[in-house]
Protein backbone atom coordinates (compact mmCIF):
# COMPACT_ATOMS: atom_id res chain seq x y z
CA UNK A 1 0.00 0.00 0.00
CA UNK A 2 1.13 3.50 -0.57
CA UNK A 3 -0.11 6.33 1.20
CA UNK A 4 -1.66 8.70 -1.60
CA UNK A 5 -3.58 10.43 0.67
CA UNK A 6 -3.00 11.65 4.17
CA UNK A 7 -4.91 9.22 7.00
CA UNK A 8 -7.95 10.12 9.36
CA UNK A 9 -5.37 10.86 11.77
CA UNK A 10 -2.39 12.65 10.43
CA UNK A 11 -0.96 15.21 12.50
CA UNK A 12 -1.69 13.43 15.81
CA UNK A 13 1.32 12.58 17.72
CA UNK A 14 1.10 9.28 19.54
CA UNK A 15 3.60 8.21 22.58
CA UNK A 16 3.93 5.12 23.19
CA UNK A 17 5.04 3.76 26.54
CA UNK A 18 3.76 0.42 25.93
CA UNK A 19 5.77 -2.58 25.59
CA UNK A 20 5.41 -6.37 24.00
CA UNK A 21 1.74 -7.05 22.49
CA UNK A 22 -1.41 -4.97 23.81
CA UNK A 23 -0.45 -1.07 23.72
CA UNK A 24 1.96 -1.74 20.93
CA UNK A 25 -0.85 -2.93 18.86
CA UNK A 26 -3.04 0.21 19.57
CA UNK A 27 0.10 1.76 18.35
CA UNK A 28 0.23 0.48 15.19
CA UNK A 29 -3.60 0.62 14.73
CA UNK A 30 -3.37 4.38 14.85
CA UNK A 31 -0.09 4.82 12.97
CA UNK A 32 -1.80 2.81 9.67
CA UNK A 33 -4.57 5.54 9.90
CA UNK A 34 -1.68 8.17 9.97
CA UNK A 35 -0.71 8.96 13.11
CA UNK A 36 3.56 9.98 14.10
CA UNK A 37 3.88 7.39 16.68
CA UNK A 38 6.75 7.55 18.94
CA UNK A 39 7.82 4.30 20.77
CA UNK A 40 9.73 4.64 24.41
CA UNK A 41 12.01 1.66 24.64
CA UNK A 42 14.52 0.84 27.48
CA UNK A 43 17.84 2.20 26.11
CA UNK A 44 19.70 -1.11 26.50
CA UNK A 45 17.40 -3.88 26.41
CA UNK A 46 14.27 -2.36 24.32
CA UNK A 47 11.20 -3.46 24.42
CA UNK A 48 10.99 -7.27 25.37
CA UNK A 49 9.01 -8.68 22.04
CA UNK A 50 12.35 -7.91 20.29
CA UNK A 51 13.78 -11.01 21.94
CA UNK A 52 10.35 -13.12 20.47
CA UNK A 53 10.90 -15.68 18.27
CA UNK A 54 10.70 -16.87 15.00
CA UNK A 55 13.64 -14.06 14.16
CA UNK A 56 15.44 -13.65 10.82
CA UNK A 57 19.07 -12.76 10.84
CA UNK A 58 18.34 -11.40 14.60
CA UNK A 59 15.84 -9.42 13.90
CA UNK A 60 12.05 -10.64 15.64
CA UNK A 61 9.34 -10.70 13.56
CA UNK A 62 6.42 -10.35 15.80
CA UNK A 63 7.87 -7.23 17.02
CA UNK A 64 8.84 -6.63 13.29
CA UNK A 65 4.96 -6.69 12.79
CA UNK A 66 3.93 -4.32 15.38
CA UNK A 67 6.24 -1.90 15.18
CA UNK A 68 7.62 -1.27 11.77
CA UNK A 69 6.97 2.53 10.88
CA UNK A 70 7.25 3.45 14.43
CA UNK A 71 10.27 5.74 15.53
CA UNK A 72 12.35 4.28 18.82
CA UNK A 73 13.25 6.52 21.69
CA UNK A 74 15.32 5.16 23.91
CA UNK A 75 15.08 6.42 27.55
CA UNK A 76 15.02 4.44 31.16
CA UNK A 77 12.24 5.36 32.83
CA UNK A 78 13.75 4.70 36.31
CA UNK A 79 15.69 7.52 36.25
CA UNK A 80 14.11 10.88 36.98
CA UNK A 81 15.43 12.90 34.36
CA UNK A 82 14.36 9.86 32.02
CA UNK A 83 10.84 10.29 33.28
CA UNK A 84 11.27 14.23 33.04
CA UNK A 85 11.77 14.14 29.24
CA UNK A 86 8.66 11.69 29.34
CA UNK A 87 6.74 14.22 31.05
CA UNK A 88 7.99 16.92 28.95
CA UNK A 89 7.16 14.87 25.61
CA UNK A 90 4.00 14.19 27.05
CA UNK A 91 3.08 17.80 27.73
CA UNK A 92 3.53 18.14 22.90
CA UNK A 93 1.97 15.03 21.89
CA UNK A 94 -1.68 13.92 21.48
CA UNK A 95 -2.02 10.27 22.72
CA UNK A 96 -0.13 8.59 25.18
CA UNK A 97 -0.67 4.68 24.68
CA UNK A 98 1.01 2.72 28.30
CA UNK A 99 0.84 -0.44 29.90
CA UNK A 100 2.04 -0.79 33.07
CA UNK A 101 0.66 -2.07 36.14
CA UNK A 102 -2.19 0.52 37.64
CA UNK A 103 -0.30 2.67 39.38
CA UNK A 104 3.20 2.35 38.17
CA UNK A 105 2.36 6.02 36.10
CA UNK A 106 1.24 7.76 39.33
CA UNK A 107 4.55 6.76 41.62
CA UNK A 108 6.90 7.77 38.60
CA UNK A 109 5.27 11.31 38.90
CA UNK A 110 3.06 10.65 35.16
CA UNK A 111 -0.18 10.07 36.19
CA UNK A 112 -3.15 11.68 34.43
CA UNK A 113 -3.47 14.68 37.16
CA UNK A 114 -0.08 15.54 36.23
CA UNK A 115 0.32 15.43 32.16
CA UNK A 116 -3.42 16.89 31.75
CA UNK A 117 -1.79 19.56 33.86
CA UNK A 118 0.74 20.10 31.05
CA UNK A 119 -1.73 19.04 28.33
CA UNK A 120 -5.12 19.23 29.04
CA UNK A 121 -6.09 17.80 25.46
CA UNK A 122 -4.02 14.88 26.43
CA UNK A 123 -5.42 11.32 25.36
CA UNK A 124 -4.41 8.39 27.77
CA UNK A 125 -4.52 5.04 26.72
CA UNK A 126 -4.28 2.52 29.69
CA UNK A 127 -3.48 -1.38 28.66
CA UNK A 128 -3.51 -3.75 31.92
CA UNK A 129 -4.29 -6.83 32.71
CA UNK A 130 -7.63 -5.68 34.90
CA UNK A 131 -8.21 -3.00 34.00
CA UNK A 132 -7.60 0.55 36.59
CA UNK A 133 -10.22 -0.11 38.72
CA UNK A 134 -11.85 -3.27 40.94
CA UNK A 135 -10.80 -5.24 43.08
CA UNK A 136 -7.96 -7.42 41.11
CA UNK A 137 -6.43 -3.83 39.36
CA UNK A 138 -3.32 -4.78 40.84
CA UNK A 139 -2.78 -8.15 39.47
CA UNK A 140 -0.58 -8.59 36.62
CA UNK A 141 -1.94 -9.81 33.56
CA UNK A 142 -0.77 -11.12 30.07
CA UNK A 143 -2.55 -12.35 26.89
CA UNK A 144 -3.08 -16.04 28.38
CA UNK A 145 -4.39 -14.87 31.99
CA UNK A 146 -7.38 -12.89 30.31
CA UNK A 147 -8.12 -15.86 27.70
CA UNK A 148 -8.43 -18.13 30.82
CA UNK A 149 -10.13 -14.97 33.45
CA UNK A 150 -12.65 -14.33 31.03
CA UNK A 151 -13.75 -18.26 30.56
CA UNK A 152 -12.96 -18.20 26.62
CA UNK A 153 -10.37 -20.95 27.20
CA UNK A 154 -13.13 -23.16 28.96
CA UNK A 155 -15.17 -23.00 26.10
CA UNK A 156 -12.46 -23.63 23.71
CA UNK A 157 -11.65 -26.95 22.43
CA UNK A 158 -13.49 -29.96 22.55
CA UNK A 159 -15.51 -32.10 24.89
CA UNK A 160 -12.39 -34.15 25.83
CA UNK A 161 -9.81 -32.03 25.73
CA UNK A 162 -9.21 -29.41 28.21
CA UNK A 163 -9.31 -25.95 28.12
CA UNK A 164 -7.50 -24.04 25.30
CA UNK A 165 -5.73 -20.81 24.72
CA UNK A 166 -5.11 -19.64 21.40
CA UNK A 167 -1.59 -19.97 19.96
CA UNK A 168 -1.49 -16.53 19.11
CA UNK A 169 -1.90 -13.15 21.00
CA UNK A 170 -6.06 -13.34 20.81
CA UNK A 171 -6.98 -11.05 23.69
CA UNK A 172 -3.50 -8.66 23.53
CA UNK A 173 -4.70 -7.93 19.61
CA UNK A 174 -8.15 -7.51 20.95
CA UNK A 175 -7.31 -5.15 23.33
CA UNK A 176 -4.64 -3.39 21.42
CA UNK A 177 -7.96 -2.46 18.65
CA UNK A 178 -10.40 -1.53 21.95
CA UNK A 179 -7.17 0.78 22.98
CA UNK A 180 -7.53 2.68 19.32
CA UNK A 181 -10.99 2.81 19.36
CA UNK A 182 -11.00 4.47 22.79
CA UNK A 183 -8.61 6.95 21.68
CA UNK A 184 -10.27 7.65 18.31
CA UNK A 185 -13.18 9.01 20.50
CA UNK A 186 -12.20 10.38 22.59
CA UNK A 187 -10.13 12.36 20.15
CA UNK A 188 -13.17 12.99 18.30
CA UNK A 189 -14.48 14.36 21.76
CA UNK A 190 -11.55 16.72 22.35
CA UNK A 191 -12.85 18.28 18.92
CA UNK A 192 -15.80 18.97 20.40
CA UNK A 193 -14.68 20.10 24.25
CA UNK A 194 -11.49 20.67 24.22
CA UNK A 195 -10.82 18.34 26.73
CA UNK A 196 -8.77 14.97 26.73
CA UNK A 197 -9.20 11.62 28.68
CA UNK A 198 -8.24 8.36 30.16
CA UNK A 199 -9.07 5.27 27.98
CA UNK A 200 -9.15 2.28 30.63
CA UNK A 201 -8.88 -1.07 28.72
CA UNK A 202 -8.57 -4.41 30.68
CA UNK A 203 -6.95 -7.33 28.80
CA UNK A 204 -10.08 -9.68 29.71
CA UNK A 205 -12.68 -7.36 28.65
CA UNK A 206 -12.67 -6.97 24.72
CA UNK A 207 -12.87 -11.01 24.66
CA UNK A 208 -15.35 -11.24 27.14
CA UNK A 209 -17.78 -9.04 25.13
CA UNK A 210 -17.00 -11.70 22.12
CA UNK A 211 -18.41 -14.65 24.41
CA UNK A 212 -20.62 -12.70 26.12
CA UNK A 213 -23.68 -14.48 25.17
CA UNK A 214 -22.27 -17.64 27.76
CA UNK A 215 -23.11 -14.81 30.49
CA UNK A 216 -26.31 -14.30 29.35
CA UNK A 217 -27.29 -18.35 29.22
CA UNK A 218 -25.71 -18.48 32.71
CA UNK A 219 -27.92 -15.44 34.51
CA UNK A 220 -30.80 -16.25 32.57
CA UNK A 221 -31.08 -20.48 32.27
CA UNK A 222 -28.81 -21.38 34.88
CA UNK A 223 -26.78 -23.07 31.99
CA UNK A 224 -22.83 -23.16 31.83
CA UNK A 225 -21.69 -23.87 28.64
CA UNK A 226 -19.19 -26.54 27.87
CA UNK A 227 -16.61 -27.25 25.51
CA UNK A 228 -18.40 -28.46 21.69
CA UNK A 229 -15.78 -28.15 19.18
CA UNK A 230 -16.52 -26.30 15.51
CA UNK A 231 -20.26 -26.11 16.59
CA UNK A 232 -21.90 -23.06 18.13
CA UNK A 233 -24.44 -24.82 19.70
CA UNK A 234 -26.42 -21.61 18.01
CA UNK A 235 -26.69 -22.96 14.25
CA UNK A 236 -26.86 -26.35 12.44
CA UNK A 237 -25.27 -27.83 10.43
CA UNK A 238 -22.40 -25.55 10.92
CA UNK A 239 -18.34 -27.04 11.25
CA UNK A 240 -14.86 -27.83 9.81
CA UNK A 241 -15.12 -31.19 7.26
CA UNK A 242 -12.58 -33.33 5.96
CA UNK A 243 -12.78 -34.01 1.88
CA UNK A 244 -11.64 -37.00 0.02
CA UNK A 245 -8.31 -35.87 -0.67
CA UNK A 246 -7.58 -35.33 2.68
CA UNK A 247 -8.26 -31.16 2.91
CA UNK A 248 -10.25 -29.01 5.03
CA UNK A 249 -12.87 -26.89 4.50
CA UNK A 250 -15.99 -25.16 6.68
CA UNK A 251 -19.44 -24.57 6.24
CA UNK A 252 -21.73 -21.93 8.17
CA UNK A 253 -25.53 -23.12 7.21
CA UNK A 254 -25.69 -20.52 9.42
CA UNK A 255 -29.67 -19.68 8.89
CA UNK A 256 -32.66 -21.62 7.21
CA UNK A 257 -31.96 -20.34 3.82
CA UNK A 258 -28.42 -21.71 2.86
CA UNK A 259 -29.01 -24.74 5.18
CA UNK A 260 -32.24 -24.95 2.58
CA UNK A 261 -29.67 -24.45 -0.26
CA UNK A 262 -26.78 -26.98 1.78
CA UNK A 263 -29.22 -30.21 1.18
CA UNK A 264 -29.98 -29.17 -2.50
CA UNK A 265 -25.87 -29.03 -2.88
CA UNK A 266 -26.00 -32.43 -1.19
CA UNK A 267 -28.48 -33.55 -3.73
CA UNK A 268 -30.77 -34.20 -0.86
CA UNK A 269 -33.18 -31.60 -1.14
CA UNK A 270 -36.09 -33.44 0.96
CA UNK A 271 -33.99 -33.44 4.16
CA UNK A 272 -35.29 -30.09 4.56
CA UNK A 273 -38.91 -31.51 4.75
CA UNK A 274 -38.00 -34.25 7.13
CA UNK A 275 -39.70 -32.78 10.62
CA UNK A 276 -36.12 -33.73 12.58
CA UNK A 277 -34.56 -31.16 10.09
CA UNK A 278 -36.80 -28.67 9.60
CA UNK A 279 -35.62 -26.13 11.89
CA UNK A 280 -32.53 -24.85 13.24
CA UNK A 281 -34.23 -25.93 16.70
CA UNK A 282 -34.52 -29.41 15.20
CA UNK A 283 -31.29 -29.59 13.82
CA UNK A 284 -29.64 -28.94 16.71
CA UNK A 285 -31.51 -31.65 18.75
CA UNK A 286 -30.90 -34.05 16.01
CA UNK A 287 -27.09 -32.59 15.32
CA UNK A 288 -25.13 -35.67 15.19
CA UNK A 289 -27.72 -36.86 12.54
CA UNK A 290 -26.83 -33.68 10.49
CA UNK A 291 -23.43 -33.77 10.91
CA UNK A 292 -23.21 -37.46 9.61
CA UNK A 293 -24.76 -36.92 6.50
CA UNK A 294 -22.49 -33.38 5.69
CA UNK A 295 -19.53 -35.29 6.49
CA UNK A 296 -20.38 -38.49 4.51
CA UNK A 297 -20.75 -35.83 1.64
CA UNK A 298 -18.08 -33.79 2.20
CA UNK A 299 -15.71 -36.66 2.20
CA UNK A 300 -16.68 -38.25 -1.00
CA UNK A 301 -15.02 -36.04 -3.23
CA UNK A 302 -12.16 -33.83 -3.27
CA UNK A 303 -12.09 -30.40 -1.61
CA UNK A 304 -12.10 -28.41 -4.45
CA UNK A 305 -15.10 -30.24 -6.28
CA UNK A 306 -16.93 -29.84 -2.99
CA UNK A 307 -16.41 -25.74 -2.71
CA UNK A 308 -17.39 -25.58 -6.44
CA UNK A 309 -20.37 -27.25 -5.57
CA UNK A 310 -21.29 -24.78 -2.34
CA UNK A 311 -20.14 -22.00 -4.48
CA UNK A 312 -22.40 -22.33 -7.05
CA UNK A 313 -25.38 -23.18 -4.85
CA UNK A 314 -24.22 -20.18 -2.89
CA UNK A 315 -23.66 -21.91 0.67
CA UNK A 316 -21.16 -19.98 2.69
CA UNK A 317 -18.15 -22.03 2.74
CA UNK A 318 -14.58 -21.13 2.53
CA UNK A 319 -10.86 -23.84 2.73
CA UNK A 320 -9.06 -23.89 5.62
CA UNK A 321 -6.02 -21.99 4.77
CA UNK A 322 -2.70 -22.60 6.14
CA UNK A 323 0.00 -19.56 5.64
CA UNK A 324 1.21 -20.91 2.10
CA UNK A 325 -2.53 -21.20 1.06
CA UNK A 326 -3.32 -17.16 2.17
CA UNK A 327 -0.09 -15.61 0.82
CA UNK A 328 -0.40 -17.45 -2.53
CA UNK A 329 -4.56 -16.71 -3.12
CA UNK A 330 -4.97 -12.93 -5.50
CA UNK A 331 -7.72 -11.84 -3.34
CA UNK A 332 -5.60 -11.93 0.23
CA UNK A 333 -2.21 -10.05 -2.38
CA UNK A 334 -4.23 -7.60 -3.64
CA UNK A 335 -6.43 -6.47 -0.70
CA UNK A 336 -4.48 -7.32 2.75
CA UNK A 337 -0.70 -8.37 2.43
CA UNK A 338 1.72 -5.79 2.67
CA UNK A 339 5.60 -5.94 2.48
CA UNK A 340 8.00 -4.63 5.06
CA UNK A 341 9.99 -2.30 3.60
CA UNK A 342 13.60 -0.36 4.19
CA UNK A 343 15.06 -3.20 6.20
CA UNK A 344 17.00 -5.82 3.45
CA UNK A 345 16.71 -8.21 6.02
CA UNK A 346 12.36 -8.17 5.68
CA UNK A 347 12.73 -7.61 2.04
CA UNK A 348 10.00 -9.94 0.53
CA UNK A 349 8.26 -10.67 3.90
CA UNK A 350 4.57 -10.12 4.37
CA UNK A 351 2.42 -9.54 6.85
CA UNK A 352 -1.44 -7.96 6.94
CA UNK A 353 -1.88 -4.63 6.64
CA UNK A 354 -4.86 -2.56 8.25
CA UNK A 355 -7.87 -3.99 9.63
CA UNK A 356 -10.23 -1.77 7.76
CA UNK A 357 -10.36 -0.03 3.85
CA UNK A 358 -11.10 3.85 4.02
CA UNK A 359 -12.48 5.53 0.44
CA UNK A 360 -9.71 8.06 1.10
CA UNK A 361 -6.94 6.55 1.89
CA UNK A 362 -4.92 3.75 0.76
CA UNK A 363 -2.73 3.09 3.94
CA UNK A 364 0.54 3.52 4.89
CA UNK A 365 3.78 2.41 3.97
CA UNK A 366 5.83 0.31 6.69
CA UNK A 367 8.83 1.97 6.14
CA UNK A 368 11.17 0.25 8.36
CA UNK A 369 11.40 -1.14 11.34
CA UNK A 370 13.56 0.79 13.82
CA UNK A 371 16.74 -0.15 16.14
CA UNK A 372 16.47 0.11 20.00
CA UNK A 373 16.68 4.27 20.50
CA UNK A 374 17.45 5.01 16.76
CA UNK A 375 15.32 8.33 16.25
CA UNK A 376 16.28 9.11 20.28
CA UNK A 377 18.55 12.39 19.04
CA UNK A 378 16.26 13.27 16.48
CA UNK A 379 13.06 13.46 18.51
CA UNK A 380 14.71 15.33 21.98
CA UNK A 381 16.20 17.50 19.63
CA UNK A 382 13.35 18.82 17.42
CA UNK A 383 10.54 18.06 19.77
CA UNK A 384 12.43 19.33 23.08
CA UNK A 385 14.91 21.58 21.51
CA UNK A 386 17.63 19.73 23.10
CA UNK A 387 21.48 20.16 22.15
CA UNK A 388 24.36 18.00 20.98
CA UNK A 389 25.82 18.50 24.09
CA UNK A 390 22.76 17.53 26.52
CA UNK A 391 22.26 14.62 24.40
CA UNK A 392 25.62 13.69 25.59
CA UNK A 393 25.17 14.56 28.94
CA UNK A 394 22.18 12.43 29.31
CA UNK A 395 23.81 9.92 27.47
CA UNK A 396 26.97 9.68 30.03
CA UNK A 397 24.23 9.42 32.34
CA UNK A 398 22.80 6.15 31.35
CA UNK A 399 19.34 8.64 30.77
CA UNK A 400 19.48 7.61 26.70
CA UNK A 401 21.32 5.79 24.42
CA UNK A 402 23.66 6.91 22.96
CA UNK A 403 23.29 8.96 19.60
Amino acid sequence: MNASAAGPLAGVKVLELGTMYAAPTAGRMLRDFGAEVVKVEDPTTGDFARQWVPQKEGLSLGFSRLNAGKKSLGIDLRSPEGRDLVRRLAAEVDVVVESFRPGRLEEWGLGYDVLSADNPGLVLARVSGFGQTGPNRSLPGFGTVAETASGFAHVNGWPDSPPTSPPFGFADSIAGLSAAMGVAMSLYKRERTGQGDVVDVALYEPLMFIIGDMFLRYTALGEIQQRIGNATGAASPRGIYEAQDGRFLSIAASNQGIAKRLFAAMGRPEIIEDPRYATNAARLEHNDEVQAMVKEWVGSMPRASVLETLEKFEVVSAPVNDAADVVADPHFQERTLVEITGNEIMKGVLMPGPVLHLGSYDGPDYDGVPTIGEHTAEVLSDRLGLTGDQLAALAEAGVIGRP
